[in-house]
């Protein structure tokens, strides 16, 4: 097949079409909208459930119950409506029931604004609703990842009955790149077992809920869901790493971050300073033994994000105090260069941490400032 110069949020709707999305249900916020409109042409054509509800909570309700007849159901939105969506995902969660959300993240916290931002992680990755679960969280960095993820998140919610998050900003979801899309699946997915499909007739009533009043029914609900995670944690985890092998400084950085943090590599190499990049693709489950590993490796580590360090703690967590960590991101919808990942690595190289105690995040606030002032 021949690439196609595709635009984010397009190409990711036709990619969970192709993948077998049966149901769409969302309502319409920059910068994820094109996604709808993608979806309200193609799904009617295609004889295809799309509802564009009358908000985010009503759209995530009708996604839990598209999910429970068993069939590939998802929604697509941006930071304030994923908010909106988290009891509904909590509850979808509880029921043990796949879907497949797409958040196109943009500049917080409140109503913010519409530009790109990685601001939401915490609530992705630490579930975000209420109670012990335990969402797939898949970052990509490119709409051709973004593409193939889609389907992935499709296949892994299946797989594990569980509820899938594909992470991008305002970036990916706006820009256009070449890309291929996969081949039209049919539809011919096996019902589940477990699946409320409206037949009775020749087997017992089947009931699908979140809602375990007596407390010792919800404590095995949540040891299976933990279990899950844990088989979830040995099979499932994802990343891609450039220049790591020699690597003495070693970038952390997911998404969009990730890409610019890529370039920042490139341009270092070429003056000769041993870094490399680590971009985590599966944020949850989180990367921890293989990051553990590099700081077995590497000298120290930066962790750039589009955010104020949220990642930066888990990153933490895998270092386990064997290396110092430093912390450059840009927050409220603004996009770092690579120059400034660049003079990071310029600086970390010349001046190398000693300290794994070292405040990353006030150091880095002081540095910030001063770069907001040159840019002012």
């Amino acid at each position: 097949m021949v690439k196609k110069l595709l635009k984010g949020n397009e190409a990711f709707a036709e990619a969970a079409i192709r993948a077998g999305c049966e149901g769409f249900f969302g309502y319409p916020i920059t910068p994820s909208t094109e996604f709808l409109e993608h979806m309200a042409k193609r799904m009617p054509e295609l004889g295809r459930g799309f509802v564009q509800a009358e908000s985010e909570v009503a759209a995530i309700n009708m996604v839990y119950g598209a999910a429970c007849t068993g069939k590939r159901a998802m929604t697509a939105s941006s930071s304030p409506g994923i908010s909106l969506m988290m009891e509904g995902i909590s509850y979808i969660a509880g029921t043990e029931v796949p879907a497949v959300i797409v958040n196109v993240m943009r500049g917080g916290p409140g109503l913010g604004n519409i530009a790109p931002s990685q601001g939401d992680y915490n609530q992705m990755v630490k579930g975000g609703g209420h109670g012990d679960y335990f969402p797939i969280v898949l970052a990509p960095a490119s709409v051709q990842e973004a593409i193939d993820y889609i389907t992935l998140a499709f296949d892994l919610a299946d797989k594990y009955r569980s509820l899938v998050f594909v992470i991008v900003d305002g970036n990916l979801g706006q820009m256009m790149e070449p890309a291929e899309l996969p081949p039209m699946r049919d539809l011919d997915f096996i019902t589940p077992e477990w699946a409320v499909d409206g037949e009775t007739e020749g087997r017992e009533r089947r009931f699908l809920s979140s809602i375990y009043i007596d407390p010792k029914d919800e404590e095995v609900t949540n040891i299976r869901l933990l279990r899950r995670k844990l088989e979830i944690e040995k099979n499932e985890i994802l990343y891609h790493t450039e220049e790591i092998d020699d690597a003495e400084i070693v970038i952390v950085a997911f998404g969009t971050a990730g890409r610019v943090a890529s370039t920042a590599v490139r341009q270092a190499r070429q003056e000769g300073i041993k870094v490399g990049l680590f971009r985590p693709i599966t944020l949850s489950p989180f990367p921890y033994k293989e990051i553990e590993k590099l700081a077995d490796q590497a000298k120290s580590m930066l962790v750039a994000e589009m955010n104020t360090g949220m990642m930066l703690d888990d990153v933490s967590l895998s270092v386990k105090g064997k290396i110092p960590i430093e912390f450059y991101g840009r927050m409220g919808g603004i996009t770092p260069f690579p120059d400034e990942i660049l003079d990071e690595i310029r600086r970390i190289n010349n001046s190398p941490p000693t300290d794994t105690d070292f405040n990353a995040r006030e150091a880095w606030l002081d540095r910030l400032e001063l770069i907001i002032e040159g840019e002012n």
